[in-house]
């Protein structure tokens, strides 16, 4: 089950609320979201739950133990234990497992047979989430929770463990024990749903069309045809460029709604990274939650760049090797985080006191940066990535364009031009003017009330009708 989807929309997530609202107290609450949790994770994968619901109860049992000793050398045993011999381990079987294989068979001819594992949803999403807990409890930021289905309800809450954001324990902690559900919250939390539900469903899942269309070979193979016109490659990567934030920040804005319902506040994850003027920035407003976590919980405790210009670029190496990794076991994913760490190398060496000199051009530079790599994260085929190349500056023998082409980007230009818009904070922004003026205008007041009432109702109605019209609706992230 995903959140762009009919039965979810009306039927799960209501039912949820109500069951929700008229439970007597905090403890029956939590009850019914860990319920409606394990049903939803259970619904994609009934028989992952069991890894899921096993490691978070190893990891419940070991933390208690770190809290209860007060030696230090066995606090780490008990802590390498659960992060390392559980947590990175399962991940690494199911996740990469696989992956190694493969390569050691291409070096060595050894296995002969490579084995195939179902890559359990959201396990790279919730394994982080259960390593910042247990360092939190050793580092003492935070008490071991005492309550294995309050950490299970954390671990599996619905809103976020299947693509995130990355939520950790000492942000939510204090609001499973006790919370409350303001007006304010209740709105501004159907707004965000709403908002991501129309990104989702609208916005992203037409981009997802116009990049099968032009940049996956007749028939569906995930090969580039090296006949594409350039024109097909460039506005193709365009979308894709589009679909991928759309998708994975509509994720994210529907996860926040949905715990504002509830009076839980999860961390932002994304702030319009498009608009970034550096690499470096732009990592800072893109899938934040797990940018944070490299930064907390690797390239800090490896000295961050306190040890100098070569330890400071070896740790960035390190980071961004990770970073490309987890989001997926193939090589273009090593590759794509390389080629952000180079860049984001040379900006901490030198670039990045050019590039605030040079503001005029700044965000240019990161959105061809950006765009690029894009390339290298959409296929895993290296020659794929070579045929695009290529392939958009006319080097395959190909042409600059085509009838097809042209007819595509005549009939899209309007919603592609949406789209580059509602990647920026264009109309956040509009509506915040029209908040602030409301606030000194009756004229303005009404405008501003009459806008509350209808955009939610219309951007609901346009994505039910998207959805009803549309049965291509994947997400992205779901698969790392």
């Amino acid at each position: 089950m995903v959140f762009s989807n009919l039965l979810f929309v009306f039927a799960f997530l209501p039912l949820n609320l109500l069951f929700y609202a008229i439970a007597p107290g905090i403890k029956a609450k939590n009850a019914v979201m860990l319920v409606f949790s394990l049903i939803f994770y259970a619904w994609g994968e009934p028989l992952y739950i069991l890894l899921m619901v096993a490691m978070a109860f190893i990891d419940w049992i070991l933390t208690l133990q770190i809290e209860k000793n007060e030696g230090i050398y066995k606090r780490r045993r008990l802590l390498i234990f659960a992060v390392v011999g559980i947590d990175l381990l399962l991940l690494g079987i199911f996740k990469y497992g696989s992956f190694i294989l493969s390569n050691l068979n291409l070096l060595t001819g050894f296995p002969e047979t490579i084995p195939s594992v179902a890559l359990p949803i959201g396990i790279s999403f919730y394994t982080f989430q259960l390593i910042t807990y247990c360092v939190d409890v050793y580092r003492g930021d935070v008490p071991a929770q005492k309550s294995f289905p309050t950490l299970l309800l954390y671990v599996s809450m619905f809103h976020q463990c299947i693509a995130g954001p990355i939520v950790r324990y000492k942000d939510i902690c204090a609001e499973l024990s006790d919370r409350r559900v303001s007006y304010a919250d209740s709105y501004e939390g159907i707004i965000r749903f709403v908002t991501g539900l129309f990104k989702k469903a609208f916005l992203a899942n037409t981009c997802a069309a116009l990049v099968s269309k032009l940049l996956v070979a007749d028939g569906g193979e995930m090969t580039v045809l090296s006949g594409r016109s350039s024109l097909a490659l460039w506005v193709g990567v365009l979308s894709f460029s589009m679909q991928i934030y759309l998708d994975f920040s509509a994720y994210s804005d529907m996860a926040v709604g949905m715990g504002r319902m509830i009076g839980i506040h999860y961390t932002e994850n994304f702030k319009y990274p498009y608009i970034s003027s550096s690499v470096s920035e732009f990592w800072r407003r893109w899938h934040i939650t797990l940018g944070r976590f490299f930064k907390d919980y690797v390239y800090i405790p490896l000295g961050g760049s306190r040890k100098g210009i070569l330890r400071t670029v070896l740790n960035l190496f390190i980071v961004w090797a990770l970073t490309g990794l987890w989001h997926g076991a193939s090589w273009n994913f090593v590759l794509w985080g390389l080629y952000f760490f180079v860049f984001i190398a040379l900006e901490k060496l030198f670039l990045g006191k050019l590039l605030k000199k040079a503001k005029g051009i700044s965000n240019f530079y990161l959105l061809v940066i950006v765009f690029f790599g894009w390339i290298l994260f959409k296929f895993e085929n290296i020659n794929d990535i070579w045929t695009v190349l290529k392939g958009m500056f006319c080097a395959n023998g190909n042409a600059f364009c085509d009838f097809e082409t042209l007819t595509i980007l005549k009939s899209n230009i309007v919603f592609l031009v949406l789209c580059v818009l509602c990647c920026t904070p264009l109309f956040a922004g509009a509506y915040k003017k029209l908040e602030e003026k409301a606030i000194s205008s009756k004229g303005v007041f009404a405008v501003y009330s009459i806008v509350n009432i209808l955009i939610p109702l219309a951007l609901l109605g346009v994505s039910v009708a998207a959805l009803i019209g549309n049965s291509y609706n994947p997400f992205l992230y779901f698969k790392f």
